[in-house]
């Protein structure tokens, strides 16, 4: 039986304001001693069975024995069953190194078995009980993995919603979670992959400021929609949606007449992506002034 690590927590509230982490830990040592009573229970049950074998683990099996137990558990995308061996290993053997080894694996199981919350909680708590473990960045590319996988829900994909539209807040954390993997451990083994993923993140961020900044054009806000696009052209050089940013500076520059500006995003906008952009519009200044003089 799996206890939420956000659960609330018991005992002296004074208490656990001033030490979270021991709480945190204790509901999860907990957890997995039901694990292992459930784990326990259903052996004997299984017992004169003919079934898999993992199932009928025995309370005085080795962290070695619990462990490949657990990882064969995996092999077969059983991440239910794989979780509640990692557990009662972590219970059982704490300070093993299978159970640290386990830890990490239960990132993965949680991933698979598409608890995501559960998979950044186990990321988030590896990597604060061991801030200079080897396997950090492992974490962390973990992390990433969570947030990008993350998908749009039934009633999203039932009607078919514009992600674009969306604001792309797990878009952006797993942008940041593979730029910090990249800072942190540039020679890490999941470095190209993470760079891969930033690509397509760094396009889908782009798109929704520059939805934003039509959102404003339409509503004559210029100022608000450069700096949308302003925004997306800094933070995000390189993605193919930087070309409609760019006619976005070149379009606003030029309703609020300032036409050096506007001509300077069309120059950028022709050198990068061989595009000119139509003639603009007059500027509500040109407008203003062709009233007055009429």
């Amino acid at each position: 039986m799996y206890i939420n690590r956000k659960s609330v927590h018991r005992g002296n509230s004074k208490l656990s304001q001033t030490n979270p982490r021991f709480f945190k830990k204790m509901n999860r040592v907990f957890s997995c001693l039901d694990s292992l009573v459930i784990l326990i229970a259903g052996s004997l049950v299984l017992a004169g069975c003919v079934g898999d074998r993992r199932l009928q683990i025995m309370q005085d099996a080795g962290p070695a024995e619990i462990y490949q137990a657990g990882t064969e558990a995996v092999a077969e995308n059983n991440f239910t069953t794989a979780l509640t061996y990692f557990e009662v290993l972590e219970a059982r053997f704490p300070f093993s190194n299978y159970a640290r080894q386990a830890q990490l694996d239960m990132i993965y199981a949680y991933f698979r078995g598409n608890r995501m919350e559960q998979a950044i909680d186990a990321a988030d708590e590896f990597e604060a009980e061991n801030p200079t473990h080897p396997r950090v960045d492992y974490c962390l590319y973990m992390k990433g993995l969570v947030y990008f996988d993350r998908e749009p829900d039934f009633l999203e994909r039932f009607f078919r919603v514009n992600m674009s539209e969306r604001p792309p807040s797990d878009t952006l954390e797993a942008f940041n979670t593979f730029q910090e993997l990249l800072q942190r451990f540039p020679e890490s083994p999941y470095v190209p992959d993470s760079r891969e993923r930033m690509i397509f993140l760094r396009n889908r961020l782009a798109a929704y400021e520059n939805y934003v900044a039509d959102y404003y054009i339409e509503r004559g806000a210029y100022i608000a929609a450069i700096n949308r696009a302003k925004f997306a052209v800094e933070h995000y050089p390189g993605a193919p949606a930087i070309e409609e940013s760019l006619v976005t500076l070149s379009r606003a520059y030029a309703m609020i007449g300032m036409p050096d500006l506007a001509s300077d995003a069309q120059r950028v906008l022709e050198v990068n992506f061989g595009i000119e952009t139509p003639p603009q519009p007059a500027s509500q200044v040109e407008i203003l002034e062709l009233e007055i003089e009429e």
